[in-house]
């Protein structure tokens, strides 16, 4: 048996149904800001991790540098090679 209305919103005007949106979902992404590492930039980092290809990453001030050839818990001297909106690569110093 079908539900029946209450009689106050019986006879009521309807809105009309919008499919679309004007607004688009835009998630807030509270670390948009440059990168803490310029391009030919030396520095001293602490490998604290390492990624799925087996490079060492570090982080300065939440910004991930990967360095190839290192191990967790070493200190090493790097040269920042490339720099992009989410992470950087670099390359050891001999």
């Amino acid at each position: 048996m079908p539900r029946r209305l209450p009689e106050k919103t019986k006879n009521a005007p309807r809105k009309p149904r919008r499919f679309g949106s004007n607004r688009r979902f835009r998630p807030s992404r509270p670390f948009i800001q440059s990168a803490p590492v310029k391009e030919n930039q030396e520095m001293e980092v602490v490998i604290d991790d390492i990624g799925s290809r087996g490079d060492g990453i570090a982080r300065i001030q939440g910004y991930l540098i990967f360095v190839s050839g290192s191990k967790i818990g070493e200190r090493v001297k790097v040269r920042i090679r490339s720099v992009s909106g989410k992470f950087a690569v670099a390359e050891r110093m001999a």
